[in-house]
């Protein structure tokens, strides 16, 4: 199995299939790439996919010392040098879209396009971001986890998506859960939206945001009327239970990760 070196740690990845863009799959905090399922093999059917396990997290090297957002982006950045990849789409799982957005604000037309995936794109709301700060409490984390997990399978009858929360998420202890609350609060109070950050770059991206959850109409119509007056983004909601449709429907995911990915400007795709 591949590794990238970041810094003085071995990050581990997955490399599969042949074609560029390359796609680059990043899953969330206290969580590994096996958020992907079957959709990483399904993906490299048609073009190269590589599937990375952050500092900290699943075969990756732990760190010795503390680290956050930026960190995450060098070792997505070593996996690029390490791969040779010229052309990365990067699909990012839930707040690891910050990185996917950090790397086209740094390489431009190398990162020609955006996948994100169930992530909160408008204005967090309040609960949400308590919940956030209660996470780097040592007194109530493993509450506050708790009671996300609850959340997140409310309603959910995939064995898939049970285990990869409840075994796979829940594995990591306070320190990663922490730090997942810091840095993600701090992303939304430096940045805003997501929508706000993408709206921020020169020139834009074509993004592409699958999502499965809340099912809320006005959460679908507020990302349709922003996809009217940015054309760049579009949006398309899977029909899934959980935050993790790539696990619940992994064959409608790859399948429209590649049809974004074919209709991509050409033009794009040279070195800037």
């Amino acid at each position: 199995m591949p590794r990238a070196h970041s810094g003085e740690l071995q990050i581990d990845y997955t490399d599969l299939g042949r074609g560029e863009p390359a796609l680059l799959l990043f899953s969330g905090w206290c969580a590994t790439r096996e958020a992907y399922g079957q959709m990483n093999e399904l993906c490299s059917r048609r073009r190269r996919v590589m599937a990375l396990d952050w500092r900290g997290h699943g075969h990756s090297e732990p760190s010795p010392h503390d680290f956050g957002a930026k960190e995450l982006v060098d070792d997505a950045l070593a996996v690029m040098e390490a791969s040779g990849a010229e052309f990365v789409v990067p699909v990012a799982l839930a707040h690891s879209g910050w990185v996917g957005i950090e790397l086209r604000r740094r390489l431009g037309s190398r990162i020609p396009g955006l996948v994100l995936i169930d992530w909160i794109v408008l204005d967090p709301p309040q609960p949400f971001l308590a919940a956030l700060h209660a996470m780097q409490d040592p007194k109530r984390w493993r509450q506050t986890r708790d009671q996300l997990f609850s959340t997140w399978l409310h309603g959910v009858d995939n064995p898939a998506v049970s285990e990869f929360v409840l075994n796979g998420m829940g594995a990591f202890e306070a320190a990663m859960w922490a730090r997942a609350g810091r840095e993600i609060a701090a992303a939304y109070e430096k940045f805003g939206n997501p929508l706000s950050a993408l709206k921020a770059l020169a020139p834009p991206v074509p993004t592409f945001h699958l999502y499965a959850q809340p099912p809320d109409p006005a959460y679908y119509e507020a990302q349709q009327s922003f996809s009217a007056a940015h054309p760049w983004f579009t949006v398309r909601r899977i029909s899934a239970h959980s935050h993790f449709p790539m696990l619940e429907e992994p064959e409608e995911m790859a399948q429209a990760v590649e049809s974004f990915v074919e209709r991509l400007p050409e033009a794009d795709l040279v070195a800037g």
